[in-house]
Protein backbone atom coordinates (compact mmCIF):
# COMPACT_ATOMS: atom_id res chain seq x y z
CA UNK A 1 0.00 0.00 0.00
CA UNK A 2 0.93 3.64 -0.70
CA UNK A 3 2.65 4.92 2.55
CA UNK A 4 0.77 7.48 4.73
CA UNK A 5 -2.78 7.53 7.20
CA UNK A 6 -5.40 6.12 6.55
CA UNK A 7 -8.48 7.21 8.71
CA UNK A 8 -10.77 4.30 8.98
CA UNK A 9 -14.28 4.45 10.13
CA UNK A 10 -16.02 1.49 11.75
CA UNK A 11 -19.56 0.33 12.40
CA UNK A 12 -21.21 2.13 15.19
CA UNK A 13 -23.62 -0.78 15.81
CA UNK A 14 -24.13 -3.04 12.48
CA UNK A 15 -21.07 -5.05 11.52
CA UNK A 16 -22.36 -4.93 7.71
CA UNK A 17 -22.01 -1.46 7.58
CA UNK A 18 -18.05 -2.35 7.37
CA UNK A 19 -17.08 -1.69 3.80
CA UNK A 20 -15.07 -4.03 1.85
CA UNK A 21 -12.49 -1.11 1.06
CA UNK A 22 -12.13 -0.24 5.25
CA UNK A 23 -11.48 -4.42 5.52
CA UNK A 24 -9.02 -4.79 2.29
CA UNK A 25 -7.19 -1.31 4.07
CA UNK A 26 -7.56 -2.68 7.77
CA UNK A 27 -5.71 -6.10 6.13
CA UNK A 28 -2.66 -4.72 4.15
CA UNK A 29 -1.51 -1.57 5.63
CA UNK A 30 1.49 -1.77 8.16
CA UNK A 31 -0.06 -0.96 11.42
CA UNK A 32 -3.05 0.17 13.17
CA UNK A 33 -3.51 2.94 15.73
CA UNK A 34 -6.41 1.93 17.91
CA UNK A 35 -8.40 3.64 20.43
CA UNK A 36 -8.49 0.54 22.47
CA UNK A 37 -7.18 -2.46 21.18
CA UNK A 38 -9.26 -5.09 22.96
CA UNK A 39 -12.42 -3.38 21.60
CA UNK A 40 -10.51 -3.56 17.89
CA UNK A 41 -9.25 -7.06 18.33
CA UNK A 42 -13.29 -8.13 18.52
CA UNK A 43 -13.83 -6.09 15.42
CA UNK A 44 -10.50 -7.68 14.25
CA UNK A 45 -11.29 -11.22 14.74
CA UNK A 46 -14.47 -11.32 13.29
CA UNK A 47 -13.47 -9.93 9.76
CA UNK A 48 -9.90 -11.55 9.79
CA UNK A 49 -7.85 -8.60 10.59
CA UNK A 50 -4.52 -10.04 11.60
CA UNK A 51 -2.43 -6.43 10.98
CA UNK A 52 -0.46 -5.42 14.01
CA UNK A 53 -1.77 -2.93 16.40
CA UNK A 54 -0.94 -0.62 18.96
CA UNK A 55 -3.17 1.62 21.30
CA UNK A 56 -3.70 5.48 20.43
CA UNK A 57 -6.05 7.36 22.62
CA UNK A 58 -6.47 10.76 24.50
CA UNK A 59 -3.78 9.50 26.99
CA UNK A 60 -0.90 8.59 25.57
CA UNK A 61 -1.28 10.60 21.84
CA UNK A 62 1.25 12.93 23.25
CA UNK A 63 4.11 9.87 23.43
CA UNK A 64 2.85 7.99 20.77
CA UNK A 65 2.18 10.19 17.49
CA UNK A 66 5.13 11.26 17.41
CA UNK A 67 6.36 7.49 16.53
CA UNK A 68 3.72 6.79 14.18
CA UNK A 69 4.53 10.23 12.46
CA UNK A 70 7.98 8.31 11.98
CA UNK A 71 6.93 5.05 11.01
CA UNK A 72 5.01 6.83 8.25
CA UNK A 73 7.90 8.78 7.30
CA UNK A 74 9.82 5.88 7.01
CA UNK A 75 7.38 4.35 4.14
CA UNK A 76 4.58 2.98 6.32
CA UNK A 77 1.20 2.72 6.00
CA UNK A 78 -0.73 3.22 9.14
CA UNK A 79 -4.61 2.85 9.58
CA UNK A 80 -6.34 5.07 12.66
CA UNK A 81 -9.76 3.85 13.88
CA UNK A 82 -11.52 4.78 17.24
CA UNK A 83 -14.40 1.86 19.39
CA UNK A 84 -16.71 2.78 16.92
CA UNK A 85 -17.83 5.24 13.81
CA UNK A 86 -14.73 7.84 12.41
CA UNK A 87 -12.33 8.85 14.07
CA UNK A 88 -11.28 12.33 15.34
CA UNK A 89 -15.64 12.76 15.82
CA UNK A 90 -15.76 13.45 19.59
CA UNK A 91 -12.89 10.54 19.70
CA UNK A 92 -8.97 10.49 19.14
CA UNK A 93 -7.62 11.04 15.92
CA UNK A 94 -7.22 15.02 15.15
CA UNK A 95 -4.33 15.28 16.53
CA UNK A 96 -2.59 12.69 14.48
CA UNK A 97 -4.14 13.89 11.33
CA UNK A 98 -2.83 17.43 12.24
CA UNK A 99 0.72 16.22 13.01
CA UNK A 100 0.14 13.91 9.57
CA UNK A 101 -0.21 17.21 7.94
CA UNK A 102 2.39 19.52 9.74
CA UNK A 103 5.09 16.85 8.39
CA UNK A 104 3.70 16.82 4.98
CA UNK A 105 2.72 13.36 4.75
CA UNK A 106 -0.01 11.82 2.65
CA UNK A 107 -3.24 11.28 4.79
CA UNK A 108 -6.42 9.41 3.48
CA UNK A 109 -9.85 8.62 4.42
CA UNK A 110 -12.24 5.47 4.33
CA UNK A 111 -15.47 6.94 4.98
CA UNK A 112 -17.64 5.57 7.98
CA UNK A 113 -20.90 5.59 9.78
CA UNK A 114 -21.07 8.54 12.10
CA UNK A 115 -23.88 8.64 15.09
CA UNK A 116 -24.31 12.72 14.84
CA UNK A 117 -24.70 12.70 11.02
CA UNK A 118 -27.13 9.27 11.33
CA UNK A 119 -28.82 10.94 14.17
CA UNK A 120 -29.45 14.38 12.29
CA UNK A 121 -31.12 12.69 9.56
CA UNK A 122 -33.34 10.35 11.83
CA UNK A 123 -34.93 13.30 13.52
CA UNK A 124 -36.33 15.00 10.19
CA UNK A 125 -34.96 18.67 11.16
CA UNK A 126 -33.16 20.85 8.96
CA UNK A 127 -30.06 20.15 7.52
CA UNK A 128 -29.01 22.79 5.63
CA UNK A 129 -26.77 24.20 8.94
CA UNK A 130 -26.30 22.31 11.74
CA UNK A 131 -23.79 22.49 14.99
CA UNK A 132 -22.31 19.50 16.37
CA UNK A 133 -21.23 20.73 20.09
CA UNK A 134 -19.95 17.07 21.46
CA UNK A 135 -20.86 15.98 24.75
CA UNK A 136 -23.65 17.82 26.72
CA UNK A 137 -22.17 20.02 28.93
CA UNK A 138 -24.98 22.07 30.96
CA UNK A 139 -22.59 24.81 32.03
CA UNK A 140 -22.62 25.75 28.00
CA UNK A 141 -26.36 25.40 27.50
CA UNK A 142 -27.32 28.81 27.99
CA UNK A 143 -24.51 30.00 24.87
CA UNK A 144 -25.31 27.10 22.91
CA UNK A 145 -29.26 28.41 22.84
CA UNK A 146 -27.76 31.25 20.56
CA UNK A 147 -27.09 28.59 18.11
CA UNK A 148 -30.48 29.22 16.23
CA UNK A 149 -30.09 26.47 13.93
CA UNK A 150 -29.90 22.76 14.31
CA UNK A 151 -27.74 21.12 17.18
CA UNK A 152 -26.43 17.80 17.89
CA UNK A 153 -25.10 16.46 21.09
CA UNK A 154 -23.80 12.88 22.41
CA UNK A 155 -24.73 11.94 25.77
CA UNK A 156 -24.59 8.90 28.67
CA UNK A 157 -27.74 6.90 29.55
CA UNK A 158 -26.96 7.53 32.98
CA UNK A 159 -27.13 11.44 32.33
CA UNK A 160 -30.53 11.49 30.13
CA UNK A 161 -33.04 12.62 31.71
CA UNK A 162 -31.47 15.39 33.76
CA UNK A 163 -30.35 16.75 30.16
CA UNK A 164 -33.76 16.58 29.25
CA UNK A 165 -34.73 18.38 32.17
CA UNK A 166 -32.03 20.80 31.33
CA UNK A 167 -33.08 21.43 27.91
CA UNK A 168 -36.98 21.56 29.32
CA UNK A 169 -35.39 24.94 31.11
CA UNK A 170 -33.29 26.41 29.03
CA UNK A 171 -34.61 25.78 25.16
CA UNK A 172 -38.35 24.98 26.10
CA UNK A 173 -39.73 26.24 22.82
CA UNK A 174 -37.31 23.82 20.72
CA UNK A 175 -37.77 20.64 19.58
CA UNK A 176 -35.58 17.64 20.45
CA UNK A 177 -34.88 14.04 19.10
CA UNK A 178 -33.57 11.47 20.72
CA UNK A 179 -31.85 8.58 18.91
CA UNK A 180 -30.38 5.93 20.54
CA UNK A 181 -29.09 2.62 19.48
CA UNK A 182 -28.18 3.66 15.71
CA UNK A 183 -28.32 0.80 13.49
CA UNK A 184 -28.91 -2.22 16.45
CA UNK A 185 -31.90 -4.01 16.65
CA UNK A 186 -33.15 -1.79 19.23
CA UNK A 187 -32.58 1.04 17.21
CA UNK A 188 -35.47 4.06 18.03
CA UNK A 189 -35.93 7.84 17.64
CA UNK A 190 -38.46 9.95 20.11
CA UNK A 191 -38.98 13.48 19.50
CA UNK A 192 -41.11 15.69 21.32
CA UNK A 193 -41.08 19.33 23.34
CA UNK A 194 -38.41 19.09 26.44
CA UNK A 195 -41.07 19.09 29.24
CA UNK A 196 -43.42 16.56 27.26
CA UNK A 197 -40.25 13.68 27.94
CA UNK A 198 -39.32 14.41 30.96
CA UNK A 199 -41.23 11.77 32.12
CA UNK A 200 -40.80 9.03 29.39
CA UNK A 201 -38.32 5.69 30.70
CA UNK A 202 -34.91 6.43 30.72
CA UNK A 203 -33.84 5.53 27.06
CA UNK A 204 -30.43 3.29 27.04
CA UNK A 205 -27.82 2.24 25.00
CA UNK A 206 -25.67 4.80 22.99
CA UNK A 207 -27.56 8.46 22.53
CA UNK A 208 -27.75 11.12 20.59
CA UNK A 209 -29.68 14.18 20.76
CA UNK A 210 -30.65 16.47 18.24
CA UNK A 211 -32.36 19.23 19.10
CA UNK A 212 -34.41 21.78 16.25
CA UNK A 213 -33.64 25.27 14.88
CA UNK A 214 -35.31 27.70 17.37
CA UNK A 215 -39.08 29.19 16.13
CA UNK A 216 -38.78 31.87 14.23
CA UNK A 217 -41.78 33.17 15.13
CA UNK A 218 -42.15 35.25 18.54
CA UNK A 219 -43.67 33.86 21.45
CA UNK A 220 -47.00 34.63 23.50
CA UNK A 221 -47.07 37.13 25.71
CA UNK A 222 -47.95 34.30 28.50
CA UNK A 223 -44.73 32.34 27.38
CA UNK A 224 -42.53 35.05 27.82
CA UNK A 225 -43.71 36.05 31.41
CA UNK A 226 -42.55 32.30 32.26
CA UNK A 227 -39.30 33.02 30.43
CA UNK A 228 -38.93 36.12 32.46
CA UNK A 229 -39.64 34.35 35.91
CA UNK A 230 -36.78 31.82 35.05
CA UNK A 231 -33.88 34.44 34.07
CA UNK A 232 -34.82 37.55 36.23
CA UNK A 233 -32.06 36.51 38.73
CA UNK A 234 -29.38 37.38 36.27
CA UNK A 235 -28.43 41.06 35.70
CA UNK A 236 -30.39 42.95 33.76
CA UNK A 237 -28.10 43.05 30.48
CA UNK A 238 -27.69 39.35 30.70
CA UNK A 239 -31.43 38.57 31.38
CA UNK A 240 -32.34 41.03 28.54
CA UNK A 241 -29.77 39.23 26.42
CA UNK A 242 -31.18 35.65 26.96
CA UNK A 243 -34.94 36.68 26.88
CA UNK A 244 -34.31 38.26 23.47
CA UNK A 245 -32.83 35.41 22.25
CA UNK A 246 -35.41 32.79 23.86
CA UNK A 247 -37.95 35.16 22.81
CA UNK A 248 -37.74 36.04 19.64
CA UNK A 249 -37.82 39.72 20.50
CA UNK A 250 -35.47 42.49 20.58
CA UNK A 251 -33.04 43.63 23.16
CA UNK A 252 -34.59 46.67 23.69
CA UNK A 253 -37.92 45.23 23.80
CA UNK A 254 -36.59 42.79 26.10
CA UNK A 255 -35.36 45.24 28.48
CA UNK A 256 -38.81 46.74 28.61
CA UNK A 257 -39.98 43.89 29.75
CA UNK A 258 -37.98 43.40 32.36
CA UNK A 259 -37.95 46.97 33.65
CA UNK A 260 -41.98 46.35 34.00
CA UNK A 261 -41.70 43.15 35.81
CA UNK A 262 -39.31 45.42 38.44
CA UNK A 263 -41.90 47.73 38.93
CA UNK A 264 -44.47 45.23 40.14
Amino acid sequence: MQSGLYIVGTPIGNLSDFSPRAIEVLQNVDLIAAEDTRVFGKLASHFDIKTKRISCHEHNERDVVPEIINKISLGAAVAAVSDAGMPGISDPGFRLVRAAREAKLPVFVVPGPVAAISALVLSGFPTDRFTFCGFFDEKKLREDNKIRHTIIYYESPNRIMETISALARVMPERQIAIVREITKIHEETIIGYPADLMHIAPPRGEIVIVVAPAPEHKMSDSEITELINDISASSMKSAANDLALRAGISKKEAYNRLLQKGKK
